[in-house]
Order: C-alpha cells, then sequence, then structure tokens
C-alpha cells in the first residue's frame, strides 16, 4: 500500500508564479497588494502577514522590512519594536481568536531551521488545547481543518482592536 497524503491547496506552492529575490522584500515593497498577500498590519518597521503555509490556523509572521539574515545586527528601535507587535499578537490570538497559548520562535539560519533563511522573521503559533491529534501522532503529519481564507478575515478583522 501507497502512502498518499492529497493537498491540492499545496499545488500553488509548487506550481505557482516565482517571485525573484527575497519573497519577504517582495512583499515589503508592494502594499498594493496587502490583501492579495494576506497582510494584517504594516507600519515603518514592519509588517505582519499570514503565514501562506501554516502549521495551525491564525499562524502569522512579524517581519522587518529591512531585508538582514542577522538579527544581532537589527537596529534595536526595529527589535524592540517586534517585541512590542508580538505582545499585542498573542493577546490577539489569545483574546480575539480564542487561542490557549501561543509558540513564538524565530529560526535563524538555515542551520536553524528557517526556511526562508536570508530574512529574519518572528512567528507567532496559536495553539490550542488538543490540537496534536492522532494524525500528528501517527503520521507526523498536520490537518489545517478550516479555510485559510476566513482566518485571514477573522484576524484582520480584529487588527484595530489590538494593533
Amino acid at each position: 500500500m501507497e502512502d498518499i497524503l492529497y493537498a491540492p491547496w499545496r499545488t500553488e506552492y509548487i506550481a505557482g508564479e516565482k517571485v525573484e529575490g527575497c519573497v519577504f522584500c517582495h512583499i515589503s515593497a508592494h502594499a498594493d497588494k496587502d490583501s492579495e498577500f494576506h497582510i494584517l498590519h504594516r507600519d515603518e518597521f514592519c509588517f505582519v502577514v499570514m503565514n501562506k503555509y501554516p502549521y495551525t490556523p491564525g499562524h502569522f509572521m512579524i517581519i522587518p522590512h529591512l531585508h538582514t539574515d542577522k538579527l544581532e545586527e537589527l537596529e534595536s528601535e526595529t527589535w524592540l519594536h517586534m517585541a512590542a507587535l508580538a505582545q499585542k499578537g498573542v493577546r490577539l490570538l489569545k483574546e480575539g481568536f480564542g487561542a490557549h497559548g501561543v509558540n513564538i520562535g524565530m529560526n535563524l539560519g538555515a542551520a536553524g531551521g528557517a526556511g526562508i533563511a536570508e530574512h529574519i522573521h518572528m512567528h507567532l503559533v496559536p495553539r490550542f488545547n488538543r490540537d496534536t491529534n492522532f494524525i500528528t501522532s501517527i503520521a507526523d503529519t498536520r490537518v489545517y481543518s478550516t479555510d485559510f481564507e476566513k482566518i485571514y478575515k477573522k484576524i484582520k478583522s480584529l487588527i484595530p482592536k489590538y494593533f
């Protein structure tokens, strides 16, 4: 028996239009496409964007506009701003979105697990009691059980209250 996981929503990831250069710089430079790119918030230092391939519903990232792969060289003002956005994001996810907990993380460098290593970014992953189910346990696979666009619209509607 063959093990096959049917995931048609990932077709765009595999066969979709490829961006020249850094995808995060591309998103940063195109404020006119915020809805298309699922931007939740944008300011002079950073933008907040839904993770297109989330671990759980509501997973988003805080990304500085400055292209760098070195957290240690990021201006303190930008780093502190990212931390302030993370606090607001955690409050939004817990109070507005109903998350029971939140994982926050940064994978620095390819060796550190970064999928896009050339541009630092911070993940906020909402967690829910019992969100690890049998498929995660036996097949090392996550099931995303809700519509991405609905989640984006829900979180986007909460931004004015929390950001």
